[in-house]
């Protein structure tokens, strides 16, 4: 199963450069199944680049969240406990593989009405 998330350019491409192997979230996706996650890089790229596999999906206080993290998070501390901020729980995604695609695709592509999810989308299997 995949999910599509909406990630800010900076960071899907410290994703895909290898320095940011955890993706964190306030809330996540329940269903266990999820194994690929499709990343749509927000404006100004708007394009969906490419995809990663899922290793795990840790959660836990933000605090042990970041000891378990910070060495391959790909942000500052500062932004994490900004992010978080008034959250008991948090949730990192780790990134297993990640594959740039050749070329960007559209949105539409991936979801019928062309607009991006405010945190995921359940994609169809393909």
């Amino acid at each position: 199963m995949r999910v599509l998330l909406s990630i800010k350019p900076q960071y899907a491409n410290k994703i895909f450069e290898g320095s940011k192997r955890f993706e964190f979230r306030k809330a996540i996706h329940k269903n266990p199944n999820v194994k690929v996650v499709v990343v749509y890089a927000t404006k100004p790229v708007g394009k969906v680049i490419g995809e990663f596999t899922v290793s795990d999906v840790h959660s836990d206080s933000p605090r042990r969240l970041w000891r378990k993290t910070k060495s391959a998070a790909g942000i500052t501390e500062r932004f994490f406990t900004e992010y978080f901020a008034g959250r008991e729980i948090g949730f990192a995604i780790e990134v297993a593989q990640a594959r740039l695609y050749d070329e960007p695709l559209e949105l539409t592509d991936f979801v019928a009405s062309g607009f991006a999810p405010q945190s995921f989308v359940y994609l169809a299997a393909t």
